[in-house]
């Protein structure tokens, strides 16, 4: 892919994680990256085709970071306290779950499928350790690792929304560490 094509798509993952999609216009796009509306519409045919190829990168960094943090010789449960303190910029939120309240995301199927797949991903790899975790005894066998991993994605999603409102990375840190204090309860 080419410069202009690579600094279009930089610049979208960056706007709509700050504005999301509705409040990221073409014309945004092109003036934070510098490109004209001829190269863009050159490499993309539109807004929402760069927008979806701005949400795979951003998926496949989410997807690559959080691989990086389970592919350690950490206990299967710690990897997964781990993803949950895992350092963002939590008053910015999730790039990929912020998308999720952006209604026109959520009825482009294009747009939403990214989405879904990045949190089904991950989820399965934090089943899949907690199923371990299970096994090692140290988490209790008759829970579902499966809806466990569920609740452990929506907590840290729904951490980064009671962050945002409250305007303090408080709530954040409340609801994760209340995770992290019930799941290391449960050997």
């Amino acid at each position: 892919m080419n410069t202009a094509a690579n600094k279009l798509i930089e610049t979208t993952q960056e706007l709509l994680w700050e504005r999301g999609y509705v409040g990221t216009s073409p014309r945004a796009i092109q003036d934070r990256a510098g490109v004209g509306q001829g190269s863009m519409y050159h490499h993309f045919r539109s807004k929402a085709a760069l927008a979806q190829a701005a949400e795979e990168r951003s998926a496949a960094r989410s997807i690559e970071e959080v691989e990086r943090l389970f592919d350690t010789p950490q206990a299967p449960l710690r990897r997964v306290i781990a993803y949950l303190r895992l350092e963002r910029d939590i008053l910015k939120g999730c790039p990929i779950g912020r998308l999720t309240a952006d209604p026109e995301v959520i009825a482009d199927e294009a747009l939403r499928l990214p989405l879904r797949d990045t949190f089904e991903r991950i989820g399965a790899h934090v089943a899949a350790l907690l199923k371990e975790a299970q096994a090692a005894g140290t988490l209790a066998p008759g829970l579902d690792a499966d809806r466990l991993a569920r609740t452990v994605l929506a907590v840290r999603q729904g951490a980064y929304v009671l962050a945002r409102a409250a305007n303090s990375s408080a709530p954040y840190v409340d609801a994760v560490e209340g995770l992290i204090a019930l799941l290391d309860g449960q050997a």
